[in-house]
């Protein structure tokens, strides 16, 4: 029975990053430039938003602290930085979206159709 290898952090980037790029093949080769960082961030954001994730559901949303003779209930410190960086991941998706070239929706008015069924 083979056991399937645990990627380290780079190589899970790296393999986003290549995922990404097949999507924005075929954008503006001046955007291109500007795409390049965007997707080597949003590559780093989507893995580290899934780590952020994998400890969030181990250790919960709450955090204890101790301070001194009593202990206070707080946020998990992934909880507020997860939270920070979706916000941040989402709107870099949207800039990377934006950068993929427009599909202008052909409408079939029937016109076609009538000068076809004439001949």
């Amino acid at each position: 029975m083979t056991t399937k290898k645990e990627l380290t952090k780079e190589e899970k980037i790296k393999k986003e990053e290549n995922r990404l790029k097949r999507i924005f093949k075929d954008i503006d080769e001046k955007k291109k430039k500007v795409a390049e960082g965007l997707i080597s961030e949003s590559a780093f954001m989507r893995i580290t938003l899934q780590e952020l994730k994998e400890q969030i559901n181990e250790f919960g949303t709450i955090d204890e602290m101790c301070q001194g003779d009593y202990t206070i209930i707080r946020e998990h410190p992934a909880v507020k930085i997860y939270n920070t960086m979706i916000q941040r991941y989402t709107n870099l998706s949207d800039k990377l979206i934006n950068l993929l070239p427009k599909e202008v929706a052909v409408v079939d008015d029937g016109f076609d159709d009538f000068l076809n069924s004439k001949i």
